[in-house]
C-alpha cells in the first residue's frame, strides 16, 4: 500500500517549528511520522517537545535517539560551549518521565528496505556525521538497508550509488521531489526542523512518498521570533536565537 511518511529530525526543543511542521505534514496527508532524533537541546521548550513526541510515539510514530537526547541523560557527553550551556539548562527542566522516555529510545530502527538513524549506520553510538562521500560510503557499508534516512548535520543531502560503488552526492532542492532509485542504494540526510543550518531559516522535514518512490525536503516557515524571545527570556546563549534568523 502506498504510504506517505513524514521524517522529522533535529527539533531541538523548538515548539514553534515543530507545531508548524506537524501542521504542514497533516496538510500533506502524511500517514505516519518518523522522528530521527535530537528532540531536545538548544531550544527553549524541551518539556513540550518531549511530551508531544511521546504522544506521537504512542500513536504509532517511530522515534530514534539523537546525541542531544543522550546528553540530556548522560551529563558527561562532550559538547560545544553553547550546546553545553543549553543542555545544563535543559536537564533542570526535564522531569523523570521526560528522561525515561529519552533514555528508552532506540539508536536505529529498520522498516522494510529502510533504516532510520540519527547519525550514521556506521556505529550509531559514535554519532558520525554523514557529511561527505566517504562518510556516506561507511554508512552504507554498515547496513544491508537499501535506503538510510538520518539527520544530525542540519543540512539536507542525498548520497546514492550502485551497490559497492563510490557514492555521488546531490543537494536536494527545497520543495522539489527527489526520486529514490530502485537499483541504487542511498543515504538521505534530512534537514532540521528546529535549527536549520543550510542558509534557509524555514523549518525542514522530509516527505517520503513510498508510492511515488521519492522524497521532498519540505520547507515550512514558522514564527522564529517567538522562539528567539523565549531563548532570550530563558537566559540561553544569544547565538542560539540569532542563528534561527539566518539558518546557520
Amino acid at each position: 500500500m502506498a504510504m506517505r511518511i513524514g521524517l522529522l529530525t533535529d527539533i531541538h526543543a523548538n515548539r514553534e517549528a515543530l507545531d508548524a511542521v506537524l501542521a504542514a505534514a497533516a496538510a500533506d496527508a502524511v500517514d505516519r511520522i518518523v522522528l530521527l532524533g535530537d528532540l531536545v537541546g538548544y531550544g527553549p521548550d524541551p518539556e513540550y517537545v518531549v511530551e508531544r513526541c511521546a504522544r506521537l510515539a504512542e500513536e504509532g510514530a517511530i522515534c530514534i535517539k539523537g546525541n542531544h537526547d543522550e546528553a540530556a541523560i548522560v551529563a558527561t557527553y562532550p559538547m560545544s560551549e553553547n550546546a553545553r550551556a543549553a543542555m545544563d539548562w535543559t536537564r533542570k527542566r526535564l522531569g523523570t518521565d521526560h528522561a525515561r522516555f529519552l533514555a528508552g529510545l532506540p539508536m536505529q530502527q529498520s522498516e522494510d528496505d529502510r533504516l532510520y538513524v540519527h547519525a550514521s549506520a556506521d556505529r550509531p553510538e559514535k554519532w558520525h556525521y554523514v557529511n561527505s562521500i566517504a562518510a556516506a560510503a561507511s554508512c552504507l557499508a554498515a547496513t544491508a538497508a537499501s535506503h538510510v534516512f538520518c539527520g544530525h548535520t542540519h543540512k539536507p543531502a542525498h548520497f546514492y550509488s550502485l551497490n559497492g560503488r563510490t557514492p555521488s552526492v546531490f543537494v536536494p532542492i527545497a520543495n522539489v521531489a527527489l526520486p529514490l532509485s530502485p537499483i541504487r542504494r542511498s543515504v538521505t540526510v534530512v534537514g532540521a526542523v528546529g535549527q536549520p543550518r543550510d542558509g534557509n531559516a524555514a523549518a525542514c522535514y522530509g516527505l517520503l512518498d513510498l508510492g511515488e518512490r521519492g522524497i521532498t525536503m519540505r520547507r515550512v516557515p514558522y514564527d522564529s521570533e517567538a522562539t528567539l524571545s523565549k531563548i532570550k527570556a530563558a537566559g540561553l546563549p544569544a547565538w542560539l536565537g540569532m542563528r534561527l534568523q539566518v539558518g546557520r
